[in-house]
């Protein structure tokens, strides 16, 4: 069953079709891998799945809903969250208070700085938070700042922000990036226990083919603006245009 459809989508900036009829189907309960190289694409169809950028044309719905012309926070709230592709949390506030800001906006919709707007609820949202942070390895750094945090950990971080919110979909752009292959390898095996302690389904934007065949059930694979090919992972491996054009050279690059 698809959670997530995408239906003849096009975007174009002037002259440039950046998305050209994209079409693309994400079962639920999945992690979906998004590959190709710079400037096939992959950006903008992200922006038009969270609301950032408006198809010219085509269809995007999640869980039925119609996405098209939500605002980003409305599309959050459905259940669709983002993890971009440099960590951003609260450098000045603990790990613990990084969790606790998104837990209090996603009981209201929306955070508002009032004293009294959540008195008595802060036990509830801070016990949410630690439960979260023990899912996620960070339970015992709780109480340190986030600025204090290595790029792994800030990713962890980052994931649990969005974990709090109970999420159905989590699109990561490049969650990986810049990391140490120690790191790496940790964040994959954190994607993985999210993805079946928590049943949420993934799109994950990767450029790196060990973190890509690792973790994905399905992939699909973008060139100038168009998905070539999707299919399960061990034919997409075989595949002869993936082979020439992307693993290849991804490989070459390493």
């Amino acid at each position: 069953m698809s959670i997530l459809e995408v239906q003849g989508v096009n975007k174009r900036f002037g002259g440039l079709a950046a998305l050209d009829d994209v079409n693309l189907s994400v079962r639920e309960n999945t992690i979906h891998a998004i590959i190709g190289p710079n400037g096939a694409g992959k950006s903008t169809l992200l922006n038009c799945l969270v609301g950032k950028l408006i198809p010219d044309s085509g269809t995007v719905t999640f869980g039925g809903r119609s996405l098209i012309g939500l605002k980003p926070y409305e599309i959050n709230q459905l259940g669709v969250s983002r993890v971009f592709q440099t960590p951003e949390v609260f450098s000045d506030l603990t790990i613990l208070e990084n969790l606790m800001i998104p837990a209090l906006a996603s009981r209201d919709g929306a955070f508002k700085l009032s004293p009294f707007k959540y008195l008595g609820k802060e036990a509830d949202i801070r016990y949410q938070s630690e439960r979260i942070l023990e899912d996620v390895g960070l339970i015992d750094q709780r109480h340190l700042l986030a600025s204090s945090m290595s790029r792994g950990n800030k990713r962890r971080l980052e994931m649990a922000m969005c974990l709090v919110q109970s999420p159905k979909l989590l699109l990561l752009d490049e969650p990986t990036a810049g990391m140490s292959r120690a790191d790496t390898n940790n964040t994959i095996e954190l994607l993985r226990t999210i993805s079946e302690a928590h049943n949420i389904t993934f799109v994950v934007i990767e450029h790196d083919m060990h973190v890509v065949f690792s973790l994905a059930d399905r992939i699909s694979v973008l060139s100038q603006g168009h998905v070539i090919v999707e299919d399960d992972p061990q034919n997409i491996k075989g595949h002869p245009k993936v082979q020439e054009a992307y693993l290849g050279t991804v490989e070459s690059e390493g």
